[in-house]
């Protein structure tokens, strides 16, 4: 299913749809921009929808568990003072407003102006991070326009949220292009790219190498690509910081880019590391009892992964005592290396002294994201920058590491300010001859 213009088209009218885009698109930016307030007023009653239970059936569709959460998410994303407060940390108060330079004498000045990078094309991601309908709202409060091609996964979800959108603002209709393409039509892809003047693609590695390729050279490419975030626990951490840290493991299964992949303890022992997995598997598996996966394809994966890892720990001579339920486990290495967790409550634990910080996570300094930082509270100054010095985005406490925090970056970068450009009018009296 396509929407273009506000309308619902059969997806079998793509390619007509793209042979008349580029001239619906010059007519679009031959126009004044819509207004972040205009924007914002609505997505704010969108939001008031979601609370309302409008989407419900949709994201129960989507099978996943956390579903409130996400719908809670949903609704405090949509929120105006929490849209407001975002462009006002990303970009200024008044950022469409051009201003004046005062250059040096016997320089002329010059009208700065921030505006829209164009068209946007959305290749959004599937996963439970954020629907695609993010990624356009984020779009349209710079005034861009915006084509969106949904991930499968979608089910219908982003196209039903874009269309009460449109309905609550009806002017915004010729903004928003959503396909429902396949990744394997390249050639369709590349056809969006060419009447994009950036590309903002979600996504692993194969899906950031795939659009490098086929991307104009001189397209802007936004990438959101994978990430990997850990927990750093130096000196004794309180029952409440390790309750923290098991429910954020068990209420993300660590699939989110900013959820625990590896627990860094402050040491090279082996025995503080065995001992800290005595001390935290019980709380883990707590909070893995309270929040026992609802849906049967969550559960078998969950049983099929326990029982994976099992089995691959006594094939590898891994340790004889085993931190290991059908819900949970701790893997405790030996290296210090950052990789990837067999997730879903199974997590690796790992020695990392903190002069070994900088050498072991610049290894993966393209990947880094969140820290949960746990540590005495005059050490966590020290502590935090370096993490950051070694490319760390985000730090933040263990109860707060997939917490979405009012005017934070996103992977070290303000996304508003992606999505615009700054052009220069040379301010003089005379005519050029």
């Amino acid at each position: 299913m396509i929407l273009a213009n506000g309308r619902r088209y059969d997806s079998a009218m793509q390619d007509s749809i793209l042979d008349r885009l580029e001239t619906q698109l010059n007519q679009t930016l031959a126009k004044p921009a819509p207004a972040a307030e205009t924007v914002i007023a609505a997505i704010d009653k969108l939001g008031q929808q979601v609370a309302a239970g409008a989407f419900d059936e949709q994201i129960a569709a989507l099978q996943i568990d956390g579903a409130e959460q996400y719908k809670d998410l949903a609704i405090r994303l949509l929120r105006r003072d929490y849209l407001e407060f975002k462009v006002r940390t990303e970009l200024g108060s008044d950022f469409s407003a051009d201003r004046v330079t005062n250059p040096p004498p016997g320089l002329a000045p010059l009208r700065v102006c921030t505006r829209p990078l164009g068209v946007l094309l959305h290749i959004a991601a599937g996963n439970a991070d954020g629907l695609p309908a993010f990624s356009v709202a984020e779009g349209l409060v710079t005034g861009n326009i915006n084509l969106l091609k949904l991930p499968q996964a979608d089910n219908g979800l982003s196209l039903a949220i874009i269309e009460a959108l449109l309905e609550i603002e009806p002017s915004l209709a010729e903004y928003i292009y959503v396909f429902d393409t396949p990744s394997s039509d390249v050639a369709a892809i590349k056809r969006m790219a060419d009447l994009s003047d950036g590309i903002v693609v979600w996504g692993g590695e194969t899906a950031v190498a795939a659009v490098r390729r086929f991307a104009h050279p001189g397209t802007k490419l936004i990438e959101w690509g994978h990430r990997l975030s850990f927990a750093y626990l130096s000196g004794d951490a309180s029952q409440q910081a390790l309750a923290d840290l098991a429910e954020h493991i068990i209420t993300t299964r660590q699939l989110l880019c900013s959820s625990c992949q590896v627990v860094y303890l402050d040491t090279p022992d082996m025995d503080r590391v065995r001992s800290f997995c005595d001390r935290f598997f019980p709380v883990l598996e707590a909070a893995a009892k309270r929040h026992q996966p609802r849906t049967m394809g969550a559960i078998a994966a969950l049983t099929l992964q326990s029982r994976t890892d099992h089995l691959e720990n006594l094939l590898n001579g891994g340790e004889e005592r085993l931190w290991h339920s059908p819900l949970c486990s701790l893997i405790p290495k030996e290296d210090s290396v950052l990789e990837l967790s067999p997730m879903l409550g199974n997590v690796l634990v790992k020695p990392l002294p903190r002069a070994r910080i900088l050498e072991v996570l610049r290894e993966k300094k393209q990947y880094l994201q969140t820290a949960g930082l746990c540590c005495p509270p005059e050490e966590r100054e020290a502590l935090a920058e370096r993490l950051i010095r070694a490319g760390v985005t985000r730090v933040t406490t263990l109860r707060n590491m997939s917490a979405t925090l009012p005017g934070e970056a996103h992977d070290g970068e303000y996304p508003l300010r992606r999505y615009l450009r700054t052009a220069n009018i040379e301010l003089t009296e005379q005519t050029d001859s």
